[in-house]
């Protein structure tokens, strides 16, 4: 009986929506726009994680930072000046005795610059600038194309080489091979010596002109700031990420001179925690898709009610009929209610096809790799469904409560 009843209903929706096309497509139009934004959302969201995801793993998901300060650590109030103010820099010493730990593979001191790089008559003006030392390939993935890599007496000597990214290759030298070429980065004179191309990531896009010199180079030429250094560590393959954080830490306290009880003046920050500080971005997104799909859903529900009101209206002699033939208030009830649903579920339905097709857009327009995962889908369904029962329960409720005989003779 109960599967009648759900075909039943499902049949008496779809003969509503055919027979008032341009009210049905009002009513379901909320319903397609709520399921429509969850679904594009969903995708972004889930391709910008994937990618996060896939840039640690190819760096190294064991890699930690040793930094200057914590930058997830809370502000303390009580202090005057930027956070990091009373640490000590970490310096190229420490990173060097850090290297030469037992469970450490590689380290890379790291320093940051930005400015323009000229060729010719070419210029690149938002080349993003870093400073590395030999081992920079080795922690953070990625592979030289072209060239070679920065050498170890490149990083000593302070000497004026160049790796760059391959579309900054493209951008500034065109068909010419770069290596062995002079250009000028923010006015010094430097030597193309290969072309590196990153480990793949959503941000691969944005910073697409890069250049890598050695740190000591970007400090001497290129007017980075040695008092922001920072080390990434490479664990070695068969250490424990957890020890051999644990004895860097021992490491730099002890060079540091901190004693026992006193708190670290550095930092160490595992690749995680900026996954888990993008997770918390995420969830805000998250609680912007929500809040975003469910004024839609109310603008559809509103719409379901309407159209609900007028097919009990509409059906007001049936209901009667069916009541006098034995049907009970359940049964009455329980058609509507399909026939709710079927409204929203169709909705959604539309809302996926919207939204996957919106997915698939910025999938092929921007860097984002969106895919829409299997959860948006199950939980896009589970929400018409709900919405159905929710925005359908008072017109069913009311054909369900009709008197049989007022309603037989209701013209």
């Amino acid at each position: 009986m109960r599967l009648e009843s759900i075909t039943e209903g499902t049949r008496l929706a779809l003969e509503q929506l055919r027979a008032n096309k341009s009210r049905s497509a009002l009513t379901i139009l909320g319903i397609v726009v709520g399921v429509a934004v969850v679904m594009a959302m969903s995708a972004m969201v889930s391709g910008i994680k994937t990618s996060i995801t896939d840039m640690l793993l190819a760096g190294g998901p064991a890699n930690f930072i040793v930094m200057r300060f914590d930058p997830n650590a809370p502000r303390d109030p009580n202090r005057h000046g930027p956070p990091w103010g009373r640490n000590p820099a970490v310096t190229i010493a420490e990173a060097s005795r850090v290297a030469q730990l037992p469970s450490v593979r590689a380290t890379n001191p790291q320093v940051g610059a930005s400015g323009e790089i000229t060729w010719g008559g070419q210029r690149i003006t938002d080349a993003n600038i870093e400073g590395d030392g030999e081992a920079f390939s080795v922690v953070q993935g990625g592979s030289v194309v072209s060239g070679h890599n920065l050498l170890p007496t490149d990083v000593s000597a302070a000497r004026s080489v160049a790796l760059i990214s391959p579309q900054l290759a493209t951008d500034l030298f065109g068909q010419v091979d770069p290596v062995n070429r002079r250009v000028r980065i923010n006015g010094q004179s430097f030597t193309v010596i290969g072309v590196y191309k990153a480990a793949e990531s959503l941000f691969a896009g944005e910073q697409k002109h890069r250049v890598y010199v050695p740190y000591t180079s970007a400090i001497k030429y290129l007017g980075a700031w040695d008092g922001f250094i920072t080390i990434a560590v490479r664990p070695a393959n068969d250490a424990d990420p957890g020890t051999t954080m644990d004895q860097v830490t021992v490491l730099l306290r002890t060079m540091r001179g901190l004693k026992p009880g006193e708190a670290n003046n550095f930092a160490l920050v595992r690749m995680e925690e900026f996954l888990k500080t993008f997770n918390r971005l995420t969830g805000i997104f998250f609680i912007v898709m929500i809040a975003l799909s469910s004024v839609g859903l109310l603008v559809g529900g509103v719409g379901v009610i309407a159209i609900m009101m007028i097919a009990v209206t509409e059906r007001t002699r049936e209901i009667g009929i069916r009541k006098a033939l034995g049907a009970t208030q359940r049964e009455i009830l329980f058609q509507f209610l399909i026939e709710a649903i079927t409204v929203t579920v169709i909705g959604a339905a539309l809302g996926m096809i919207i939204g996957g097709a919106g997915a698939f857009a910025i999938d092929a327009l921007s860097p984002i790799p969106a895919r829409v995962p299997l959860y948006a889908v199950l939980a896009s369904l589970v929400m018409a469904a709900v919405a159905g029962v929710a925005f359908g329960l008072w017109p069913a409720w009311r054909a369900a409560r009709m008197d049989p005989v007022e309603a037989l003779r209701y013209e």
